[in-house]
C-alpha cells in the first residue's frame, strides 16, 4: 500500500515496540515523531498513572480521545497509547490524517517484553489481565488498520524494514 497520507500512525499493544520503531522511522524518512502519551502528560500536567488514578480509566480514555480527535500535524510518526483502540472519534480523525499501521505481536512474546502494567499507564479494567486485554484489543486494532505487520520473529531493524516496504517508503 503506497503511503499517500501526510502522517502515520503506530497502533498495537504496548510493548510492540510503537515507541521504538517510530522514532528510528522518523529518523529514516526525516518525519517528526509524536509520542501521545507524551502529549497527553504535557496537556494534563500529570504523569499517566496519575491522570488514570484521578479521573479513573473512562475518564483517561475521554482524554485520549479529544486529544487524537484534535490531533493537527503532518510528516509525522505518531505513537499514540495501546488503548487508542477505544477511542472511535480519536482513531477515525487518525485514520484520515495518516496511513495507520498495526504491530501485531503474539502474545507469548508480548508477555515476556510487558514489565509493570501500571506503571506503564495501561488501562485495566477490574479483574482483567494481560491475555484479556490482548484478546478484546486484537480484533479493534485489525479493524482500524490500513496496515498490519507481524513482528513474529521480527527484530527493530526487521520490523523498520517491514513497514517501510509495505507502505513503499524510501529513506531520505
Amino acid at each position: 500500500m503506497k503511503h499517500t497520507k501526510p502522517n502515520i500512525t503506530l497502533i498495537g499493544m504496548p510493548g510492540v515496540g510503537k515507541s521504538t520503531i517510530g522514532v528510528i522511522l522518523a529518523k529514516i524518512i526525516g518525519y517528526e515523531f509524536v509520542d501521545s502519551d507524551i502529549v497527553i502528560q504535557k496537556q494534563e500536567g500529570k504523569l499517566l498513572r496519575e491522570i488514570i488514578a484521578d479521573v479513573g480509566s473512562q475518564g483517561f480514555l475521554e482524554i485520549e480521545n479529544r486529544v487524537h480527535a484534535e490531533m493537527e500535524v503532518t510528516n509525522s510518526i505518531i505513537s499514540p497509547g495501546g488503548s487508542i483502540c477505544y477511542c472511535r472519534q480519536g482513531l477515525e480523525h487518525l485514520r484520515e490524517i495518516s496511513t495507520v499501521v498495526y504491530l501485531k505481536l503474539d502474545y507469548p512474546k508480548l508477555k515476556r517484553r510487558l514489565g509493570n502494567l501500571t506503571a506503564r499507564g495501561v488501562v485495566l479494567k477490574n479483574g482483567q489481565n494481560l491475555y484479556d486485554l490482548y484478546k478484546e484489543r486484537t480484533p479493534l486494532y485489525e479493524k482500524y488498520a490500513h496496515v498490519v505487520i507481524d513482528e513474529t520473529n521480527l527484530n527493530v531493524e526487521k520490523t523498520i524494514k517491514a513497514v517501510m516496504d509495505a507502505l513503499e517508503l524510501e529513506a531520505e
